[in-house]
């Protein structure tokens, strides 16, 4: 019971940190503010997650896990409450901020929690059903959740969203045994990590990997409408989202079987640099065809997180938590300037939304040359241990 009331609340932070980028028109129209601009309520929300959730962290340490919990929620469920009712740009976007911090406190602990909740050997399949709760909420919640939008308004999306959430604390507070879990890292624990150079080159690739796929998603509905791909947006978001899934829980099994995380992300952003170059091209296929881009841009860019937790916990054995938060800031990071920029080049009209995919492309080849470099020097410096030994 206690790992489905987590799931649960996974939903809901997997479903709100998505749907956003498919009411993106809906909030520009409702507030009349450019598509650029309405943007940028996922800026609020992904920045608020990587940089402002850190900083709480540190004040929450010796809490308890079912507080910290709570706390984390009731601060998310707020965030939607006021954004539904927000009849302004600002505090529409003030509120994402303080959902954002809510969402970025919580799922680190209830990854946490979820381990320490079953024995060491279920360990695994027990954050399998935290990530899953996750990745439900955007396979299913985010296409829900736009048509819901469709009916009845924005607005009522997240209201859903916090309803969810709400009994997921209620449920929470009356369920959750009492576990001692590590407070999640710091901000500061995690930039020290950054002194590092080859951790700082890895982190580095999965910003431009967020930059070129996360950013790029929170435009869909504007470039979907820009290349004339006239079927409803929900399908083209459920088709992303079923791919981001099935790369999310294959990607594992690839590592394991080659044993080169490495040369894995290398292949996954080849892939992922592809299928978003394709996007205008996919416009003038056939109905069945202009989804195939789109289902390898999902199942890339989710499955790219993995190769680099298992690349950071080799090189950073002892401080693998902090590693991986690392990477995890710098994924919700990359989504934020990806956001960010993708809504100055709309805003200022320097180029038009189906122009988005060249940009994105871009930064995903920035992605691709400095993930190609550290597995060459990671060729060499094997090839060099092996010459020396055999001499």
């Amino acid at each position: 019971m206690s790992l489905f009331l987590l799931s649960t609340a996974m939903f809901a932070l997997g479903m709100d940190a998505y749907v956003l980028a498919g009411l993106v028109p809906d909030i520009a129209r409702s507030l009349d503010v450019a598509e650029g601009s309405a943007a940028q309520v996922v800026t609020a929300f992904t920045l608020s997650y990587a940089i402002a959730a850190p900083v709480l962290a540190a004040s929450l340490a010796g809490k308890s896990v079912k507080r910290i919990l709570s706390l984390a929620m009731a601060l998310f469920v707020t965030g939607n409450l006021i954004s539904v009712f927000a009849s302004d740009y600002w505090i529409l976007i003030a509120s994402r901020c303080v959902a954002g911090v809510g969402a970025g406190t919580f799922a680190p602990v209830a990854a946490a929690t979820a381990g320490s909740l079953v024995p060491k050997e279920k360990k695994g399949r027990a954050l399998g059903v935290i990530l899953g709760g996750m990745g439900t909420g955007t396979v299913i919640g985010v296409p829900v959740g736009i048509q819901i939008a469709n009916v009845a308004g924005w607005q009522l999306t997240l209201l859903v969203v916090a309803i969810i959430a709400t009994a997921a604390i209620v449920g929470i507070l009356s369920r959750l045994p009492a576990v001692d879990v590590a407070p999640p890292p710091s901000l500061n624990a995690r930039l020290q990590m950054l002194t590092n150079p080859r951790v700082a080159v890895v982190v580095t690739v999965t910003l431009f990997t967020a930059i070129a796929s996360l950013g790029l998603y929170t435009f869909m509905a504007p470039v979907l409408a820009a290349l004339s791909m006239n079927l409803d947006s929900s399908l083209y978001f459920w088709a992303w989202g079923i791919g981001g899934v099935v790369g999310a829980f294959s990607v594992g099994h690839v590592i394991d079987h080659s044993g080169r995380p490495g040369i894995v992300l290398l292949c996954i952003l080849i892939a992922l640099v592809a299928a978003i170059t394709l996007l205008p091209v996919s416009a003038s296929a056939p109905a069945a065809l202009s989804f195939v881009p789109i289902l390898i841009w999902g199942a890339m860019g989710w499955s790219s997180l993995a190769p680099q937790q298992h690349v950071l916990l080799d090189l950073q054995p002892e401080h693998g938590s902090i590693a991986v938060a690392l990477n995890s800031s710098a994924n919700y990071l990359g989504s934020a300037i990806g956001t960010m920029v993708g809504g100055a080049i709309i805003t200022t009209q320097a180029a038009s939304a189906g122009s988005l995919p060249e940009f994105a492309a871009i930064a995903g080849l920035v992605a691709i040359v400095l993930q190609a470099i550290i597995v060459i020097t990671q060729l060499n410096t094997q090839r060099s241990s092996t010459d020396a030994t055999t001499r």
